[in-house]
């Protein structure tokens, strides 16, 4: 593990000299590529030098402990040595998850679709409440939401709505939310009292960059519509919706939200890039499934990964079993306890593999 940390430092130390170099900063491409990388692993280098210091102090401290020291003294140096020992483990433990292999994609902005399932009118109000949830909890994080394309219904809920979440890290924390989400409730539209079961479905795609897939101007076929409110309705006379179809693929993606068509389109090719790379994405994880044997991680969207159940208050999420009854909380974007405890899980079972 030390030798692992000290190439990560003098790899850190190398592109500090390369970002002083006058060729790379006049490389914009160069200049963000070795950024981000020192970026990556500034907090590695940071612990791995704090580690580096408290090990050099722990042995001073050992050493002090052979010399003729009064009973005070000693004590105190023996205190101190308890201390420090108590710290060196505590780096350990942290450089070994900070080693663990990191998912490329954490660091970037992502895409999230919900889509109400099976419930009909309950399962897209449900759809509403689970953007409600995400709106609160990016904001929480200080990320920025921008809505790409909804499709809205008269109770006020969500057939589909498609979404832009900006800011640091939103990857990495919301790649757990990809599944389906589980409602059990009285619904509105329900005279008798009855509990009704109804799923959401919800899509995490990282945003892609241009240069991670290249999708040619040939191969998309654009339509364009005038936009439609619930129910169908027209509410734009002017063809400002675009459509468009990947024809390799056949992926489809809409857009209506902007009055603009040029600001539709921009939106909708953000939506068709992410698709494009998750698909590619998910094929290449076919060949390669050691991440998917996880317990937890981005998981199949079929699969069944939490449940809201309103007359206990509880939320439970089943690939971990945790269960809090902490409904309403969650509901107002207070989701850090369960993704905390995901991304631990994560990290346990990366800790075992590495170990294997």
């Amino acid at each position: 593990m030390l030798e692992r940390l000290q190439s990560v430092e003098d790899r850190y130390n190398r592109l500090n000299e390369l970002l002083s170099d006058p060729d790379v900063i006049n490389n914009a491409n160069k200049l963000r590529e070795y950024s981000k990388e020192q970026s990556g692993i500034e907090e590695t280098v940071q612990v791995y030098r704090e580690y580096k210091e408290v090990v050099e102090q722990l042995k001073d401290a050992k050493a002090m402990l052979e010399e003729k020291l009064d009973d005070e003294m000693y004590a105190m140096v023996k205190e101190e040595i308890e201390e420090l020992s108590t710290r060196k483990e505590d780096l350990e433990a942290r450089l070994k998850v900070l080693l663990l292999p990191k998912d490329p994609n954490d660091d970037k902005n992502v895409i999230v679709e919900i889509r109400g399932a099976a419930g009909g009118d309950e399962a897209q109000l449900f759809a509403g409440d689970l953007y409600k949830m995400y709106t609160r909890y990016a904001e929480a994080q200080g990320w920025k939401i921008d809505v790409i394309e909804a499709t809205s219904t008269e109770l006020g809920g969500y057939k589909e709505i498609i979404f832009s979440v900006n800011g640091a890290g939103a990857y990495s924390k919301l790649k757990y939310e990809n599944g389906a989400h589980r409602v059990q409730r009285v619904p509105q539209t329900e005279s008798g009292g009855r509990i009704h079961t109804s799923t959401a479905t919800v899509a995490v795609l990282p945003e892609a960059e241009e240069v991670e897939v290249e999708i040619h101007e040939k191969d998309i076929r654009v339509d364009t519509f005038a936009s439609s409110g619930p129910g169908g309705q027209s509410v734009n006379t002017t063809m400002s919706a675009v459509r468009l179809t990947h024809l390799p693929t056949g992926i489809v993606v809409s857009c209506q939200d902007e009055k603009s068509q040029i600001k539709n389109k921009e939106k909708a090719m953000k939506v068709l890039r992410a698709r494009v790379y998750d698909k590619f994405q998910r094929e290449a994880q076919a060949e390669y499934d050691e991440t998917r044997k996880l317990a937890v991680g981005t998981g199949d969207r079929s699969e069944r990964i939490r449940t809201y159940n309103f007359p206990q208050s509880r939320v439970t999420d089943h690939r971990i079993g945790l269960t809090l009854q902490k409904l309403d909380q969650i509901l107002q974007g207070k989701l850090d306890e369960i993704i905390d405890a995901l991304i631990m899980e994560e990290q346990a079972e990366l800790m075992k593999k590495a170990e294997e």
